[in-house]
């Protein structure tokens, strides 16, 4: 029934690539678990007390609460589908509690770091380092996410208008505004790869060889342009954070940010106003005479 589950997870609830091969895994991490503790029984015979045996076991290999989680909500997801197709009359994960988690703020980039860190970054015509300007000022200018970024379309990008349109989680597509500056730093790729690169793919960030963008490639340049700021974390999501960090403490609606993100739940969202409260937390500190 594995099989069929992840067949409707890609066909049916359209998951990314990613989400799929994380599903693929903690089902087999649970079979595994399953074949060697408890005499191979299958996944789809397992009940509650099998279950919970799994999670703590977890629990006892000091596994994060975070990605415990993450397996209980994959087998949540995948009993549900099995009831569905009643294949199993009780679902072993009634009774089953996801783990208190410890509320982590995003990581972002200050803004005055950022401004200096992009300001620093010398013109030039030579491909790589023109790709890599637009890939910083894309990530941090529209708050993509990587995958977005790595599958961004030239027809995708309305260069009248200054918008572009991504293809997020579940196929769901959405429309981000874009500065002049992105613009102008788009046309100026599109001008040096159209000259320098043979393209093998219609993607808008590409390879010297001419194919598409991937993930570690993608970090890597991050991690080079972020490698002055005191961020804890430098990677492409740290740069969405800071998107939405910056638009919040500008002022920006909540839920404009919850559409220009693509979250499908404002309290997604609203994680990103506890760095915005603690900003104002500070001005009325420095400001108020009674703080």
């Amino acid at each position: 029934m594995g099989d069929s589950f992840i067949k409707y997870l890609q066909f049916e609830k359209r998951y990314s690539p990613k989400t799929i091969l994380s599903y693929k895994t903690d089902l087999l991490q649970f079979q595994n678990f399953l074949n060697l503790e408890f005499d191979a029984v299958k996944s789809e015979q397992a009940n509650h007390s099998l279950v919970r045996s799994w999670v703590v076991n977890l629990v006892e290999a000091k596994l994060d609460p975070v990605s415990i989680n993450r397996k209980i909500a994959c087998l949540r997801s995948y009993y549900k589908f099995l009831m569905k197709q009643e294949v199993i009359t009780k679902d072993p994960m009634s009774k089953i509690r996801i783990l208190k988690t410890k509320k982590k703020l995003p990581h972002f980039v200050q803004e005055n770091e950022l401004s200096v860190t992009l300001d620093r970054i010398e013109p030039s015509s030579d491909f790589e380092q023109v790709r890599d300007q637009l890939l910083i000022e894309l990530l941090y200018g529209t708050g993509m996410r990587l995958s977005e970024l790595i599958g961004l379309k030239d027809h995708s990008i309305n260069m009248r208008d200054r918008t572009l349109k991504v293809l997020g989680k579940r196929n769901k597509e959405r429309v981000i505004p874009f500065s002049d500056t992105v613009a102008k730093l788009i046309e100026s790729y599109k001008m040096v790869r159209n000259k320098n690169v043979e393209r093998k793919q219609d993607n808008l960030l590409l390879t010297e060889a001419g194919e598409s963008l991937y993930p570690m490639l993608v970090n890597r340049i991050t991690k080079k342009y972020l490698k002055n700021v005191k961020a804890e974390k430098k990677s492409p999501h740290v740069l969405r954070h800071t998107y939405a960090t910056h638009l919040l403490n500008k002022g920006a609606e909540i839920n404009a940010v919850k559409d220009l993100l693509g979250h499908s739940s404002l309290a997604a969202t609203q994680v990103y106003t506890h760095n915005s409260m603690e900003k104002l937390k500070k001005v009325f500190d420095q400001a108020h005479p009674k703080a």
